[in-house]
């Protein structure tokens, strides 16, 4: 996401919809939905949930255009937007975490032995990044799902670049704990 090339794209939306022109923001909506409904996704891991909230996003985003300091991306202020709204439903709703061996899934995959393996592995890890208390959560799947740098990272959680390396650490340390009760995984993480 840190490489999204859409912020001139972006603004020019913005500012023809604070125009009047309102049927430019399906422009904004399709350029982002997808990204939007991933985030909320990798928090509740419910398809229908993260669709909801992406709605509740673009919803949000609308009504507070006006309100978006051009000095940072876009994106970043829709992914805070996201965040919040994430937190907010999280606080009200547990993830009911459905295993990846469900036979359909396997089958339509098609996948060689080894490659089932490291997907079974990359599902068990994601659900320890679940379970890790949300600001350690927040930060892992922003900088790691969402392939953003330190810096877009720490402007949509709101704080320091200084703060995200220490929350990036310790989730990381947090996920090494659970990794080493679970027989046969390793952890591949590293923050430059």
């Amino acid at each position: 996401m840190g490489a999204h090339t859409g912020h001139d794209e972006d603004a020019r939306d913005v500012q023809q919809v604070l125009a009047g022109d309102i049927n430019t923001y399906a422009n904004i909506v399709g350029r982002w939905q997808g990204p939007i409904v991933n985030l909320a996704y990798r928090f509740c891991r419910e398809q229908g949930l993260a669709e909801e909230i992406a709605q509740d996003v673009f919803l949000k985003a609308f009504r507070a255009l006006g309100s978006w300091r051009q000095e940072s991306k876009f994106s970043t202020w829709l992914y805070a937007l996201a965040l919040n709204l994430c937190r907010s439903r999280m606080r009200r709703w547990r993830p009911d975490l459905r295993p990846l061996e469900e036979a359909g899934e396997i089958a339509d995959l098609n996948l060689t032995d080894d490659r089932i393996a490291r997907a079974e592995e990359a599902e068990i890890v994601r659900r320890m990044v679940l379970q890790l208390p949300g600001k350690y959560r927040e930060a892992i799947v922003l900088f790691y799902f969402h392939d953003m740098n330190l810096a877009e990272a720490a402007a949509s959680l709101k704080i320091p670049e200084g703060t995200l390396k220490a929350r990036l650490h310790r989730g990381r340390a947090l996920l090494r704990k659970k990794i080493d009760g679970s027989p046969g995984l390793s952890l591949s993480m590293g923050v430059a």
